[in-house]
């Protein structure tokens, strides 16, 4: 699968969903400008292209929140850094700051 609206073409392979999600939500970010973010509903509708992508919203939060607990992508809110316990409301993931 390719997302032809992120710059070069993002390549999402096979597998288990959880994988999937991952892959293209750091292939999508890598294709981003230093600092820059995505929204959860970028990666759904890379990877659900094809079905319902609104039903991989919660998966693809929880993909972002295990991604954030491990030190590789920050969640923000308005800007600013969410704590994993942050209830619901949008959000955008951009890489960790060195």
């Amino acid at each position: 699968m390719t997302c032809n609206n992120c710059g070069p073409s993002v390549q999402v392979g096979g597998g288990d969903l959880e994988r999937r999600l991952e892959e293209a939500l750091l292939g999508l970010l890598a294709r981003r400008r230093p600092g820059g973010s995505i929204c959860p509903s970028e990666v759904a509708r890379l990877v659900g292209a094809e079905g319902d992508w609104r039903g991989l919203l919660g998966p693809v939060r929880r993909v972002a929140w295990r991604l954030q607990r491990h030190g590789r992508v920050e969640i923000t809110r308005k800007g600013l850094p969410v704590a994993p316990d942050g209830s619901g409301g949008p959000i955008r993931i951009r890489l960790k700051r060195p």
